[in-house]
């Protein structure tokens, strides 16, 4: 039995591209005239999505070619699930074995292919020889979409590393929309070096047509500070990594994701085993939890159902965590927006719709802090603010600093150099009582995180093109294992900081003990005559400012002006005039912490340090 032939010309074609792309149909059958067909590029037309043609327009047309040279022009009928079709009516019969061509785009103004890489991306032309819209299988045209030209190299590495111990660098080949691509010129050699690296160890790399590479078992036999560098030696151009710190001995891991955010094209529940690769292996996350919306309406039970499924079956330790979240938003200012996130798998999405669960106090009252943490998000922002009234220290261990709509450290009038956007289609306002730094100068604890962009739930109204945001934030998690109890525990102990979405490292503590640590003068009576502070910052880029902040006010500023910091600073101040009212029944108390700011605009917060006050006691003296 004969079968129909469907063709794409070309079948392969690159990201981004603009050109003319022509569906060969040859049917097995001869077709009536009045025969009906639908051409469905399954495309929204939106940024980044292929382009939608346009029927009637003179450019990025739309036409159907006959075997007797004559063209047919389509018509835009019913839109399904957001994508637009296009149906012809053929004016004579065409015999069997003839060829039907339809064309997109041409001469005049071609058509953009989507910006992003994939394997087979069908078109489907659904055929009725009867001419009444009764369609039945469609044909399939498929298409294979690589990446453009080489334009960036981008590197993989661990930020902390041990003395003599080895790691893998991952090396990713990409094009301007940063798919992965093997198309470079021929010829085009790569050299890798680094810092104390012999010249005669220098290697060359060719760009494999994978667009991927990995050199496995390298290590450092020095400690300090090391940028991978490679120089594309056709164009001279070189790529560095971030900044990797080598250790003399073994200690804690440092870990990178996004907790809170999404990526820009896959934002829907049946979408969820793209995203989680997508960020495991495109951005090279090591952690990522979902933040789905609770409402019924946007994230069912079966949608739910899938998302847990598949963030227990994504989740392995050493290389990728995983995490179930969901955002709630309750009353402005009273609760705000959360994040939550649960420390195991299978577990259920608390609906507001739930008389047991529409409220942070019943939330609070049925869970314990070992299975669930509440992350604040949005806190300044006027309709979802909160005010940190009612915080919950055993819950809401961390508060979101930094996403990409803005920072929420303090006001754009003190400072904040990331105020919230007006993202919202009638316009967002910053409310002072949000604000992160007046919630811990009250009396709150809690360390920093950093979200993305989202465009559901809460944030639906919020315009989240991508030229009204900052860039997505980054969190950095401390850890000793790589695991998810260990993630989880570590975000419960503040072990963690926030960025802009640059991978800063940095080391903050207080006599020796690290950032988001709580401490005390009845342990440590020494900090009440001298608090020695000492941080470590390796920057991606030139460090242009620190700031250690105490108390919500600037102890020290520095600028060093290099890729590397160190410096340690003794507070010698008296500590009684210092002190901060505690909350409810915990001691006075004072707070610092480190900002960060580098050259290209890039920003770190490191999670406060808390020192609580006891008065020294006073040694008796001896009866004689």
């Amino acid at each position: 039995m004969r079968r129909c032939i469907c063709l794409a010309e070309p079948a392969v074609m690159y990201a981004g591209q603009t050109g003319t792309w022509k569906f060969v149909y040859i049917p097995a059958q001869g077709l009536p005239q009045n025969t009906l067909l639908r051409f469905h590029p399954y495309t929204t037309g939106e940024e980044g999505e292929w382009q939608l043609p346009e029927a009637k327009a003179k450019a990025n047309t739309i036409v159907l070619h006959l075997p007797n040279g004559k063209a047919v022009s389509g018509k835009e009928a019913k839109e399904i699930n957001g994508s637009k079709v296009y149906d012809f009516s053929l004016p004579a019969a065409v015999s069997a074995g003839e060829r039907l061509t339809i064309q997109v785009g041409n001469a005049e103004g071609g058509n953009k292919v989507q910006s992003y890489i994939q394997r087979r991306r069908n078109f489907h032309l659904f055929v009725d020889p009867k001419g009444k819209g009764d369609f039945k299988e469609p044909e399939v045209f498929a298409v294979d979409v690589k990446g453009n030209a080489l334009k960036n190299i981008r590197m993989i590495v661990p930020s902390i590393v041990f003395k003599n111990s080895r790691f893998d660098v991952f090396i990713r080949f990409e094009d301007s929309f940063g798919n992965l691509t093997g198309n470079a010129p021929e010829g085009t050699l790569i050299e890798l070096s680094y810092d104390q690296l012999r010249e005669n160890l220098k290697w060359k790399l060719f760009v494999p047509e994978t667009g991927f590479l990995t050199l496995p078992n390298l290590y450092f036999n020095e400690a300090g500070v090391y940028r991978i560098r490679l120089c594309n030696l056709q164009t001279k151009q070189e790529y560095f990594s971030s900044p990797i710190k080598c250790l003399t001995e073994a200690g804690d891991q440092l870990f990178w994701g996004v907790l809170h955010g999404e990526s820009k094209r896959l934002q829907k529940a049946e979408t969820i085993e793209t995203v989680l690769r997508h960020f495991r292996d495109d951005h090279a996350f090591q952690f990522y939890a979902t933040s789905f919306p609770e409402d019924a309406e946007e994230t069912s039970n079966d949608d739910w159902k899938l998302i847990s499924n598949q963030v227990s079956e994504f989740n392995e330790e050493e290389r990728f965590v995983t995490m179930l979240g969901f955002e709630w938003a309750g009353e402005s200012s009273v609760e705000g927006v959360r994040h939550f996130i649960y420390a195991k798998d299978n577990k259920p999405i608390l609906r507001k719709k739930d008389a047991k669960m529409n409220s942070l106090k019943k939330i609070y009252k049925s869970h314990t802090p070992k299975e669930i943490l509440a992350i604040p998000c949005l806190t300044m922002a006027k309709g979802y603010s909160y005010d940190f009234e009612n915080f919950h220290p055993e819950f809401e261990r961390v508060v979101e600093i930094y996403s990409a709509f803005g920072s929420q450290e303090t006001s754009a009038k003190k400072g904040n150099v990331r105020p919230l956007k007006s993202g919202l289609k009638k316009g967002v306002t910053e409310v002072e009582e949000g604000s992160i730094r007046k919630a811990l100068i009250s009396g709150c604890r809690f360390g920093f995180v950093a979200g993305g962009a989202v465009s559901n739930g809460a944030y639906k109204d919020f315009n989240t093109e991508e030229e009204n945001l900052y860039p997505a934030g980054l969190t950095a998690i401390f850890a000793k294992e790589y695991s998810r109890d260990c993630v989880f525990q570590a975000l419960y102990k503040r072990r963690c900081y926030a960025t802009t979405g640059a991978r800063i490292i940095v080391s903050f503590a207080i006599a020796d003990t690290p950032m988001g640590s709580e401490l005390s003068t009845k342990l440590k009576p020494g900090l009440l005559y001298n608090r020695h502070i000492s941080c470590f910052i390796a920057g991606t880029d030139e460090i242009q400012e620190v700031v250690v902040i105490r108390n919500g006010e600037i102890l020290k500023t520095y600028h060093p002006n290099s890729n590397v910091f160190q410096e340690t600073l003794d507070d010698a101040d008296p500590i009684e005039p210092l002190l901060l009212k505690g909350r409810e029944e915990n001691p006075p108390f004072l707070f610092y912490y480190v900002r960060v700011t580098q050259k290209d605009g890039h920003i770190a917060w490191a999670s406060p340090i808390f020192i609580d006050f006891y008065p020294e006691e006073k040694k008796r003296s001896k009866k004689k």
